[in-house]
């Protein structure tokens, strides 16, 4: 390849000093024909392009390499890895090259097939402690064995480019409000101000410019912690393209390939792990000597200090129907049946809903995702069983009434008795005032006395101190006063005595 300075005197030598081209080759010790092209092609710059990219480290890995890159394009956008991920794959294979060779490999291998690779970023430049930027996505992971689609909240301090993801069943406020709090607590502290964009579950209402009308709840959540917040503008995701970035990060990162995990919980748990080892490992992009864990723990002190935790549940109200339910969401769950027909409120969480009846709690259980269900708790329909006993059999809250071993094998004992449901309802009935932990144990009892009838039961619960059955006041009535005598000769004798009268009735026939 020609150098600069030979291109000078090429090009002085024919257009100042007149030579021709052999005389110039002859002088510069260069081939005519290449004095020519210098000249006619018109060059002041040299240029060279390399026909084939040469791979000395890279080559036995190609085949590899374009496996996973055709492997990738089959599958959607979100599971695709980035050439950081294939990277960091061939060097668990023992790639000991470069990452600008697989990175320029991908480039190559992604213009032959058509996509387009370029991207660009607007810098963002934060104080530290000043502000934090929130988002969502949606991934996928193999959930129990099942492909499940989940909604992810990343939150990420703008100085610092720590973040913090978090995977929910879907992106309601409550699990926003919880995303929140999990964050705050996991960075130890709170930014000045967040920045979202507007997101419905934030967002109620945009006016002109700047101004936004947020959801109530979600200001209590901002009031609390005491941070300001900022949506951007409609369709301006660079306003937060930190977060937008990260978005493809934590996907490249943590979930391709597809992830299999039992939870949420266990999810939750790998996830918070893996942001601090990529914190750890992961150099500032403007702090260059620096990890992103080391600005991070500069930018600590930096930081509003965590609160108390906030109350990050939804509220909706609502009436208690006459099947003692209330309904959110499609779903219907059980309360006390005392409250029939009571407005009662619901504390909605991620994990599960509360019911309220003023400040009284009424109702708790597992939060649902399906569709259509009824979620009872047996114990809210007990006090019904005292006017309808019929409903211990048949009724849908009782079918899986899962009772101590004990107390369910005197249910077992007492359905043999015609008033056994009643006796066993009339010890259910009990529960409340004792608890269930000293019915069993009233139970366990009366199974060692060889008896389970209620009413014993009942009186060893108010005299616990009694060791055996109480002897019956009709026993001693019933006593045998003369034992008899086990003397078969008295019934020799009787046989004797009747043989002889029928002997007798069969002569006074035949003589009639």
């Amino acid at each position: 390849m020609l150098i600069m300075e030979t291109l000078s005197k090429i090009r002085r030598l024919y257009y100042v000093e007149k030579k021709g081209f052999k005389t110039i080759a002859r002088e510069l010790r260069l081939s005519k024909n290449t004095v020519k092209k210098v000249i006619r092609e018109n060059k002041t710059i040299p240029r060279y392009h390399r026909s084939e990219q040469p791979y000395r480290v890279l080559e036995k890995y190609v085949e590899g390499l374009r496996s996973r890159l055709a492997f990738d394009q089959e599958e959607p956008r979100r599971r695709r890895r980035t050439a950081m991920k294939l990277y960091l794959e061939l060097c668990e294979e023992g790639y000991t090259g470069s990452y600008v060779s697989v990175n320029n490999f991908v480039k190559h291998w992604k213009l032959e097939c058509g996509q387009n690779v370029s991207k660009v970023y607007v810098p963002l430049e934060f104080a530290p402690g000043e502000a934090f930027q929130f988002d969502w996505s949606e991934e996928e992971i193999a959930l129990a064995g099942k492909l499940t689609r989940i909604k992810v909240a990343h939150i990420r301090l703008s100085h610092s480019r720590f973040f913090l993801t978090v995977a929910y069943p879907n992106e309601q406020l409550e699990m926003v409000l919880e995303a929140h709090d999990e964050a705050f607590l996991f960075f130890g502290g709170v930014c000045r101000k967040g920045i979202y964009d507007n997101m419905k579950t934030a967002v109620q209402k945009v006016l002109v410019g700047k101004d936004r009308i947020f959801n109530r709840r979600f200001l209590e959540l901002a009031s609390h912690y005491l941070f300001e917040p900022i949506a951007c503008t409609p369709a301006a995701g660079w306003e937060k393209g930190q977060v937008e970035n990260q978005v493809s990060t934590s996907r490249c990162r943590f979930f391709t390939p597809l992830c299999h995990v039992d939870s949420l919980d266990e999810l939750n748990e790998h996830l918070k792990e893996r942001c601090v080892q990529w914190a750890k490992n992961q150099p500032h992009p403007e702090q260059k000597d620096k990890s992103v864990w080391e600005v991070y723990q500069a930018e600590k002190p930096h930081l509003l200090p965590y609160r108390d935790a906030f109350n990050v549940c939804k509220l909706v109200s609502t009436r208690v129907s006459s099947y003692s339910l209330v309904n959110f969401d499609t779903n219907a769950y059980s309360v006390d049946c005392c409250y029939v027909g009571k407005a009662v409120e619901l504390r909605i969480y991620a994990k599960r809903i509360v019911i309220y009846y003023g400040e009284k709690e009424i109702g708790s259980h597992i939060r649902h995702f399906g569709r259509h269900q009824r979620i009872y708790d047996p114990w809210h329909y007990v006090p019904v069983l005292e006017r309808k006993p019929g409903a211990l059999r048949n009724g849908a809250p009782f079918k899986d009434f899962k009772l101590p071993k004990s107390t369910m094998k005197v249910q077992t004992a007492l359905a043999n008795y015609s008033d056994g449901d009643k006796q066993f309802i009339k010890l259910l009935l009990q529960v409340k005032k004792i608890g269930l932990a000293s019915l069993e144990k009233a139970c366990t009892w009366a199974l060692a006395q060889g008896s389970c009838q209620a009413d014993m039961i009942l009186d060893h619960i108010k005299n616990p101190k009694q060791k055996t059955l109480s002897p019956d006041p009709l026993s001693d009535r019933l006593k045998l006063v003369a034992i008899p005598d086990a003397n078969c000769k008295a019934y020799d004798t009787l046989f004797l005595s009747q043989t002889l009268r029928n002997i007798d009735a069969q002569k006074r026939e035949a003589l009639l």
